[in-house]
């Protein structure tokens, strides 16, 4: 990725393993990308995160300099590798948050988006409540905390943030402010250097035509959900694998394509991203939680799910058919649908 043209990144590579035999018509370099994005995003190195314990979309670590001193570099590069994987047309393991997303798009990151998103609900919650409510009996300041290595530091939103009271005339901008800090600024060198990269391949310019979700499409596709490693890590309450009404649920799911494997574990489990490393490493509302699938219900009834958990509850329907038609009902009704919970 260290050339002096850029141009030569939009050109197709010829890859070859060290050790191995093998000519590269498209099938090499296919797999090259996807070695590279699987480790470029690994939030076990430092430099992304999981936006929340139950959100396996990626955001850049604030702290990804105290994990590599060379950081920038890292960022240059992937945003180089993202998009020579995208002019490439080849697939690769990359979910940013929507508030980098917005950020590539040249947007700024405001609160009705991230209320409408349904993600980072904690930070967004909280700021709700401060707009709805009069905020001085909190006693807030335009300054907030941060933790670095287990000590606390104070960051002040703006000048002397830390002596300006939070009140019903200025609470709207103590949220715009909080927002910015939280999403933008705090990661705002990092993204730099990404787009820096980025634009050695293409120019930023030319993405502005899509909206963030498009985008997210275009960079990462929707990820082939590996049903085999779902049933290695799934487990049952009430049932076993060889009940019949398992054997028909994983038959189903089988028989789905992936975009309707993807709904279904949004419906039972809140996202449709599965953890970088596997089904695994899937968590709940409490840490790490799998997979399961409880028997419950009356037989006329539909599957429900309990997202805090990871959960799906179905009754012992007698037929395939049956379980088919209602599991994938409550799957397409999910809005609204009283088997959320």
């Amino acid at each position: 990725m260290k050339v002096k043209d850029p141009n030569q990144l939009r050109l197709r590579p010829n890859v070859t393993f060290n050790g191995e035999r093998g000519y590269d018509y498209g099938g090499l370099s296919r797999e090259w990308f996807h070695l590279l994005s699987k480790e470029m995003f690994n939030p076990y190195y430092g430099l992304f995160e999981y936006a929340a314990s139950d959100d396996y979309t990626l955001q850049i670590s604030p702290n990804s300099g105290l994990c590599n001193p060379g950081h920038l570099e890292y960022f240059k590069f992937y945003g180089k590798g993202v998009w020579s994987c995208c002019v490439q047309q080849h697939d690769h393991r990359c979910f940013l948050h929507p508030t980098i997303l917005q950020m590539m798009l040249g947007k700024k990151v405001i609160f009705e988006d991230m209320q409408s998103s349904g993600r980072m609900w904690r930070c967004t919650t909280a700021l709700k409540y401060i707009l709805d409510n009069d905020p001085e009996p909190l006693c807030l300041n335009f300054s907030v905390n941060k933790e670095v290595l287990g000590e606390v530091q104070e960051v002040e939103l703006k000048p002397n943030g830390k002596d300006v009271p939070v009140t019903e005339a200025n609470k709207n901008e103590y949220v715009d402010l909080v927002m910015k800090w939280r999403f933008t600024d705090r990661i705002q060198e990092q993204m730099n250097a990404f787009m820096k990269g980025f634009g050695d391949v293409i120019s930023p310019k030319l993405i502005q035509v899509f909206d963030e979700r498009e985008l997210e499409y275009l960079m990462g596709g929707l990820a082939e959900i590996d049903v085999e490693d779902w049933k290695k890590n799934t487990e049952y309450d009430g049932y076993t694998a060889n009940d019949d009404v398992i054997v028909w649920f994983w038959k189903a799911v089988s028989n789905y394509d992936n975009e309707m494997r993807a709904r279904l574990l949004q419906f039972v489990t809140g996202t449709s991203k599965v953890p970088m490393n596997g089904f695994a490493e899937l968590q709940g509302s409490q840490g790490p939680r799998k997979f399961s699938i409880k028997r419950f219900g009356a037989v006329n009834s539909f599957p429900r799910s309990h997202t805090c958990f990871n959960r799906i509850d179905l009754p012992t329907y007698t037929q395939y058919y049956q379980l088919k038609e209602r599991l994938t009902t409550a799957i397409e009704n999910t809005e609204g649908f009283s088997g959320v919970d």
